[in-house]
């Protein structure tokens, strides 16, 4: 009976399946636009989603700490998924995660305060809705600073780990198990937040977070089609050799177009906290995922590009701590550095 049902459903498939196959093959065909279109569409698809649960219990600094960076950040996890799949090098997913908590804490921090002046301490006009938006502010501030703090943690670990020259499978599981427990501390701040206000997460976000895998998935796919056409040999910018510079560039897009979003609509607390909670997706959580089933090997620029991390967070502490932004000319600063890290290029094509 099993294989008359079996044949049955194969039966019912098989016209559906003849009219899906071509669109692979066109598919294959557009690459690489098609399996870039792919990413970028699933990108937007889990910004858009994962930026509704703001109204619904999430929200400030949290939403940018422990929701936006799985949205931007998820590129990352699977390129990490798709390297360890494919036998790739621990360097390259090492190069990919590195350009990209550079370029976040550079270029998609700098830029946004050039052109809309990421304040922190931006009040409004009316005195009640003032004083408790300046609470809520000020809590948001506090958790902001905590969460930079925690980048400097994570980022010594990474280079305490590695000063034996390899990131080994303890190694790994130590980053993953810090990251999940600094993402345990969130989950217990937000229902800690929702009882002082007596509110309660909607079933909607059941929808929101159905999409979101949706659109995880498409990114998953999207990445792994890439990979595959990326020539394994030869010469030039795209080749294989360069697969960690190049993914670590193409998956810095969402972050930039979550930055853009929240910096247009005044909310500095996300632009700083989404683009910091990236990092945290990378180093530890990319990093140490993939030594839990290959050892990485250090390569030489790790101690330079751990500065690069280290010194630009130190700036961004400082200015927010004292100041509650980043002023004008610092920005500038802070986003020349990164035209002077394409330029130097640590990883170099």
């Amino acid at each position: 009976m099993s294989g008359l049902y079996l044949a049955k459903i194969g039966q019912l498939v098989s016209p559906a399946w003849k009219l899906v196959a071509p669109v692979g093959s066109y598919a294959d065909a557009a690459d690489p636009f098609f399996s870039l279109a792919l990413f970028l569409v699933a990108s937007f698809l889990m910004i858009w989603r994962l930026g509704a649960l703001e109204n619904k219990g999430l929200e400030g600094t949290v939403l940018g700490t422990l929701v936006m960076p799985y949205a931007s950040g998820f590129s990352n996890l699977s390129f990490a998924y798709v390297m360890g799949k494919t036998g790739g090098s621990g360097a390259m997913v090492l190069e990919n995660c590195l350009v990209n908590n550079v370029t976040n804490l550079t270029l998609l921090i700098g830029l946004p305060a050039l052109i809309w002046s990421l304040n922190l301490k931006r009040g409004t006009d009316a005195s009640v809705a003032s004083a408790n938006w300046s609470k809520q502010h000020r809590l948001n501030y506090l958790s902001l600073l905590l969460t930079l703090t925690a980048m400097f943690f994570f980022t010594g670990a990474l280079w305490a780990l590695g000063r034996d020259g390899s990131i080994n499978r303890d190694d790994g599981m130590l980053l993953v198990g810090i990251f999940l427990f600094w993402q345990v501390i969130h989950v217990f701040d937000v229902l800690k937040n929702n009882v002082q206000r007596r509110r309660q997460l909607s079933w909607s976000i059941v929808w929101d977070i159905a999409l979101v895998i949706a659109g995880g998935f498409g990114v998953y796919k999207g990445i792994d089609r890439l990979v595959e056409w990326i020539p394994k040999s030869g010469t030039g910018v795209f080749v294989f050799s360069n697969l960690g510079w190049l993914s670590g560039l193409l998956m810095v897009l969402p972050n930039g177009m979550l930055a853009a979003y929240y910096a247009y609509r005044r909310r500095a607390d996300i632009v700083y906290s989404s683009q910091i909670g990236d990092g945290h997706i990378c180093i530890p959580m990319a990093i140490g995922l993939f030594a839990c089933f290959s050892p990485i090997n250090i390569p030489s620029y790790l101690n330079l590009a751990i500065g690069i991390i280290m010194v630009v967070g130190a700036v961004h502490f400082v200015f927010i701590a004292f100041w509650g932004r980043l002023p004008r000319m610092a920005a500038l600063t802070v986003a020349s550095i990164y035209g002077v890290f394409l330029y130097k290029g640590i990883l170099p094509l």
